[in-house]
């Protein structure tokens, strides 16, 4: 299978990122992030999650910072919406897509949503029904699809139902997440192999962490399967909460300069993230997470 020409990067750092960061941000901080991203060429941008913020701190005040960032027209400004009650309120926010998440290992499931991945998936019936009503998009997250921290391998026939059902029930697109990083170039071209025989390929995205260094040999994997869209987070911010002191969500700076490489097109500027990467690890006093943007930095 050829390459894809055009390259959709979802960009997940404001929402996927932060949260699993230490350092507390600020409103303001937040704004300015989504707005670098967009000055940049981002064409989707998960700006936040509708969380309750005694379980996700990091997520407080996303209603404040869809109401203070500068939409741009043809940009995706989306965010998390776990249940109806997260819905309503990215309604409220004026949020015109939202996303849903379920697990592919039972494990993961019941010790991160506290049910099994069929009652999750029963869950999300009433936020289709709502988003369907009221116009607005939903995309689906599928985590733990190569490997769960509570019960190893996972293989690609777990994976490919809840896919199914997350496209049955209404989700445009389907991320299959890496959520530890331990997957492998081999294991991504099987997964989706498998899953792309119940969810067409253009709806499918990859998901990629870096855990274990194969991030971006995942992502290429993806690319000779025919997949076109993929999850990163500009710095490379969010750790891996499952593995102490590992490296979590791909730095989307090292996506864009590997696709670059390729000649396919994103209509994103690297420098222009790369600069944004920089303003955001200063102010939460961390070390960028890109090595593109440590190889340009230091020259």
């Amino acid at each position: 299978m050829s390459l894809p020409t055009h390259v959709r990067l979802v960009e997940v750092g404001p929402r996927d990122g932060l949260q699993n960061e230490a350092q507390p941000i600020t409103v303001a901080d937040k704004v300015r992030l989504v707005d670098d991203l967009s000055e940049a060429g981002l064409s989707y941008i998960e700006v936040g999650s509708f969380v309750s913020p005694k379980w996700v701190p990091q997520m407080a005040g996303s209603a404040e910072v869809f109401s203070a960032i500068k939409q741009r027209a043809g940009v995706t400004y989306a965010a998390l919406a776990p249940n109806l009650r997260g819905l309503e309120d990215a309604l409220a926010a004026g949020v015109k897509e939202v996303a849903v998440f379920a697990a592919a290992s039972e494990g993961f499931s019941q010790r991160n949503i506290n049910c099994s991945i069929s009652e999750s998936l029963k869950r999300f019936e009433p936020i289709m029904d709502a988003a369907q009503a009221h116009g607005i998009r939903v995309r689906g997250y599928v985590s733990c699809v190569l490997g769960c921290p509570y019960e190893g391998k996972v293989n690609a026939e777990q994976v490919a139902p809840v896919a199914k059902a997350l496209h049955d029930m209404g989700c445009y697109e389907v991320s299959l997440g890496d959520t530890i990083g331990s997957g492998t170039a081999g294991d991504t071209r099987r997964l989706f192999e498998v899953v792309a025989q119940q969810v067409p390929r253009a709806q499918l995205a990859g998901h990629f962490h870096d855990t274990y260094g194969q991030a971006l040999a995942n992502v290429y994997a993806s690319l000779l399967e025919g997949i076109h869209v993929f999850d990163s987070s500009v710095a490379g911010l969010g750790g891996c909460p499952y593995a102490k002191g590992a490296t979590g969500n791909i730095a989307t700076e090292d996506v864009l300069y590997l696709l670059q490489g390729l000649g396919i097109e994103t209509g994103i500027d690297l420098d222009r993230l790369i600069a944004a990467g920089q303003r955001i690890s200063q102010v939460l006093g961390r070390a960028n997470g890109s090595r593109v943007a440590k190889a340009r930095s230091a020259q």
